[in-house]
């Protein structure tokens, strides 16, 4: 089975992507995965391009492609104003509305203090609710303080126990074939009524 951890972490290191990370390793303690890692900060570029042009770039086109035909997601973000970055959500903007429809996803998030954990249900669990994704019920959100403490290693085994129970219980997931418009098609429709 196919795991892909998308991470919207800015520095390097991250946080974000140590969590998506630990949360992939556990994932892995539990069932037999191959796991890719997609780190969105370096399709940044991509991403507002395609806004802007409606296609993907070449790195864009392997990510999404990636994150659609896996069998399993786990999404990680940093908090930025209460809620996931606009990174993150601009990501799952880029994917059509129903090429996750079905796709185990496990949500997690890192922030400075632990007064944004709710961000998991206000923010990232009605995202993917909408992408009728199935959610692993227990999301893992790490504030800077629960590093090293006592809960975090918990939280992440049973959210990767859930995962893992979602992905070997589904069927294999098979890949969408994408809806080829012939670019003269793309280039008419722009084109005003006339």
């Amino acid at each position: 089975m196919r795991l892909v951890v998308v991470s919207a972490g800015l520095s390097v290191p991250s946080s974000t992507r140590l969590l998506g990370d630990r949360l992939a390793a556990a994932v892995g303690r539990q069932a037999d995965v191959d796991v890719e890692v997609v780190e969105l900060r370096d399709l940044a570029v991509e991403i507002a391009h395609h806004f802007t042009n409606g296609f993907p770039g070449r790195e864009l086109a392997a990510a999404i492609d990636a994150v659609t035909s896996a069998d399993g997601l786990v999404v990680v973000t940093p908090v930025f104003s209460a809620s996931y970055s606009g990174l993150f959500k601009s990501f799952f903007d880029v994917i059509e509305k129903d090429a996750l429809a079905g796709m185990p996803v496990l949500i997690a998030a890192t922030g400075g203090t632990a007064r944004h954990s709710l961000v998991l249900e206000h923010a990232l669990r009605p995202l993917f609710a909408y992408l009728r994704t199935v959610v692993a019920p227990t999301g893992v959100y790490a504030a800077s303080e629960d590093w090293g403490a006592e809960g975090l290693e918990g939280r992440i085994e049973r959210a990767a126990g859930e995962l893992a129970g979602l992905m070997v219980g589904r069927p294999a997931r098979k890949k969408a074939e994408p809806e080829v418009v012939p670019f003269e098609e793309r280039l008419a429709a722009l084109r005003p009524a006339g």
